[in-house]
């Protein structure tokens, strides 16, 4: 028999939460309140939501506080991540020097008329995802030439970024070796097969309804008049990052055979010395700095709310009334929503939720690969439009925008989102999936 929480319990979970709270509410608020969002950096927000943080964490000393915000910033997973966008910012930039940005612009420009460059480059980006299983390899894979062929068609560079990213939580989603797909089938006990199965019957209506939506949208966008030559050997910096990871290759190792390939490429063709070179990888370094704080702050902000039980609170509050598989259904999606928006971390969002699910799942019989399926999604889906997870904050720093301004773009998600609530309101109980 599950016990209800007391009023104090109930009032310290709450207040363990607050500092997400905090974090949206000041920069929504402050950004509303001044009427631009360029006006509040998001690392600004963070240092306060840190600081309001530190200030709730009780039963530690100040040293002790700095301690637990440190090893969450200091994880392996926020670590990885930094890598990834120091070397992503050095291989954008250097490309761009060399010329590869504008030859691989114009080369799928001569085979992609612009008013199908909506739904081509959606079409390439779950494509790409699926074949690499990694949003963020496959933003920045993509992106740098979306912002591209947005000035060069003369379209917003923020709607045209946001089928990329919504493209890249196709694969992410579904692809066999996505991490979230791993962790969610591997917590629930199913197969790959089981899970991509069930998983289809969401996801796939969605991506084709969003697909409709980019074709008649894009309708207005005027073709653009192909006349120049297209120097397709200066593309090949980006064509061997595309082809390295559709093999397969970790996404550290793809963008150094970038940076290599484009480096040698460039200094071989008299497309820039060698000052040049490291002027283009300081830059690159440069574009990546605030990114990279946010990302440090916010590993430490979830670790404090970990630390402070608020993850604790949060699956005692979900889980105290459930009476049926529909609602215990409702829950998995609430609960790894839930922890993925206070995560930041779709992978971490499942691992932690998982054994939760596990359990639900045996006592108001939901079958594995359904229970795993709705943790993917849940989590994929909140990864998709939260504007301090990795994926929004890379398309945002390469793109040199805010992350809000790439939301209200992102169909992808959205849709997603909506037919998996559907899916559980509206289907039978105790169904076999």
């Amino acid at each position: 028999m599950e016990r209800f929480m007391t009023f104090r319990e109930h009032k310290d979970g709450l207040l363990s939460l607050s500092p997400i709270v905090v974090l949206l509410a000041v920069y929504l608020g402050a950004s509303l309140f001044i009427g631009d969002f360029y006006a509040v950096p998001i690392s600004v927000v963070f240092v306060v939501a840190v600081v309001y943080a530190l200030m709730l964490l009780r039963g530690h000393t100040f040293n002790e506080r700095i301690a637990v915000f440190s090893q969450g910033a200091a994880n392996p997973d926020i670590m990885y991540m930094l890598w990834i966008f120091c070397l992503a910012g050095i291989f954008a930039s250097v490309a761009k020097a060399m010329g590869a940005v504008d030859a691989t612009v114009n080369l799928t420009l001569s085979i992609v008329p612009s008013r199908y460059i909506f739904g081509g480059l959606f079409i390439a980006s779950c494509f790409v995802s699926m074949a690499i299983g990694t949003a963020v390899g496959t933003i920045v894979a993509l992106i740098p030439v979306t912002i591209a062929i947005a000035e060069q068609i003369g379209c917003d560079v923020a709607s045209l970024s946001a089928t990329v990213v919504g493209g890249a939580f196709f694969g992410d989603n579904l692809s066999f070796i996505s991490d979230t797909t791993i962790a969610a089938t591997q917590t629930q006990g199913c197969r790959m097969r089981e899970k991509f199965l069930t998983n289809a019957r969401i996801v796939f209506p969605a991506a084709i309804l969003v697909l409709l939506i980019y074709i008649y949208g894009s309708q207005t966008v005027a073709d653009t008049i192909h006349s120049i030559s297209v120097e397709w050997y200066r593309a090949l910096p980006y064509l061997l990052v595309i082809l390295l990871a559709l093999c397969g290759v970790n996404v550290l190792v793809v963008l150094l055979c970038g940076i290599v390939f484009a480096v040698v490429m460039g200094l071989a063709g008299g497309m820039f010395n060698f000052a040049a070179m490291f002027a283009a990888a300081g830059e690159g370094l440069q574009q990546m700095t605030d990114l990279i704080l946010v990302t440090l702050l916010a590993g430490g902000l979830m670790n404090i709310v970990k630390e402070s039980g608020g993850f604790i609170y949060l699956t005692q509050l979900l889980t105290s009334r459930i009476k049926s598989s529909r609602g215990a259904e409702i829950v998995i999606v609430l609960l790894t929503a839930l922890t993925n928006l206070c995560t930041a971390n779709n992978t971490i969002a499942i691992l932690t939720c998982g054994s939760i699910t596990r359990d639900l799942s045996s006592r108001y019989g939901i079958l594995p690969r359904r229970a795993a399926s709705l943790m993917d999604t849940a989590s994929c889906c909140t990864q998709g439009v939260i504007p301090y997870g990795a994926q929004l904050l890379m398309a945002a720093g390469l793109a040199s925008i805010s992350p809000l301004e790439i939301i209200p773009h992102l169909y992808y998600p959205m849709a997603v989102g909506t037919l998996l609530m559907l899916s559980v309101i509206f289907s039978p109980r105790n169904r076999v999936v």
